[in-house]
């Protein structure tokens, strides 16, 4: 957890780009699926636009109750076990949505990829086509293969929770529901680039390959405070804590196996996220664009309270998903 949370205090270097290649003219297709479980499966799936395979981790439902809509959950930086998802790892969305009439997809992102479209390739982290692999080449290979009715949502904590935001307000109508826990929604300004460059140059990359360098008009285009009339229509929930130690952060809590780093890093990182939170709730609210915002009292930049807001965010997510909860 240090190097996650400490990526937001790194300053950065900028080095030189490589220019991207095109794309390669094979279709996007799934290569193989394999149970991990009477109701997980790796989706292994060749990215004509990254030009390599991903794996996707797919839970099901237990009962086949016929075409069901997908959600998306993002993670936040490196997943630390490459072929499984820290979703799966430390929260209980396994079990949880068993019962779910719902498909939900875990896609293992690159380190510090923010899910984006990267303007170049980048000389260490390689080829990001993140947002056309979410938004064109995954949705109809899941539909057609776990049996989906078109219906799509999206969530996110940490670098996830901003990014699944972007991807809504920037392709308005394609998801009908977001949750976004823990995030930062500003990208516009120098101050607002510098976790994003940060968290980047950290895995080694270099951020003007991801949105171009400081001024470029690609940042404001990310910037979900810019672009939030894309979210009008869709089932928004957004959750934070201020940083104030809460009922997980004690000494000897399962899990917690260096207070002082979740305290004071892990307090601080979400400090700041209570920060930009309502920043994007006054301007959400000055739009009159309808969210629900849940601004707990306490709690830090950690996998429990995430786990929490994944029950808490349920009945918000169902309901722009058009299932039952």
């Amino acid at each position: 957890m240090s190097i996650t949370l400490t990526a937001a205090f790194i300053s950065l270097i900028v080095g030189t780009v490589t220019p991207a290649q095109a794309a390669p003219a094979a279709p996007s297709t799934i290569e193989r699926v394999v149970s991990e479980g009477p109701t997980q499966w790796g989706v292994y799936v060749h990215s004509a636009s990254m030009a390599k395979t991903i794996k996707v981790q797919v839970l099901t439902p237990s009962v086949d109750r016929g075409p069901r809509p997908v959600l998306t959950m993002l993670s936040g930086l490196g997943e630390e076990d490459p072929t499984n998802s820290m979703w799966l790892r430390k929260s209980d969305a396994s079990s949880f949505f068993r019962s779910k009439n719902v498909t939900v997809a875990l896609p293992l992102a690159g380190n510090g990829s923010y899910y984006t479209d990267w303007q170049r390739d980048d000389p260490k982290l390689g080829r990001y086509r993140w947002e056309t692999f979410l938004t064109k080449e995954l949705p109809p290979l899941l539909d057609k293969q776990f049996s989906g009715n078109g219906i799509r949502g999206i969530a996110g904590l940490s670098m996830g929770a901003g990014s699944a935001l972007t991807l809504a307000a920037r392709n308005p109508g394609f998801f009908s529901a977001v949750g976004s826990y823990s995030g930062c929604y500003s990208t516009t300004d120098l101050v607002a680039q510098g976790v994003p460059r940060s968290v980047v140059a950290a895995f080694g990359g270099d951020a003007n390959n991801m949105w171009g360098p400081p001024g470029d008009p690609d940042w404001a285009a990310h910037d979900v405070l810019n672009q939030a009339s894309g979210l009008r229509g869709t089932a928004v929930y957004v959750s934070v804590g201020t940083g104030l130690p809460g009922r997980y952060d004690q000494p000897g809590y399962p899990g917690n196996s260096n207070p002082a780093d979740r305290l004071l890093l892990g307090g601080a990182i979400e400090a700041g996220a209570d920060y930009c939170t309502h920043l994007l709730a006054d301007d959400l609210a000055s739009r009159r664009i309808p969210a629900t915002f849940d601004f707990e009292s306490t709690g830090t930049h950690s996998w429990p309270y995430w786990n929490d807001q994944l029950h808490k965010s349920w009945p918000v997510i169902s309901r722009g998903l058009h299932i039952a909860q």
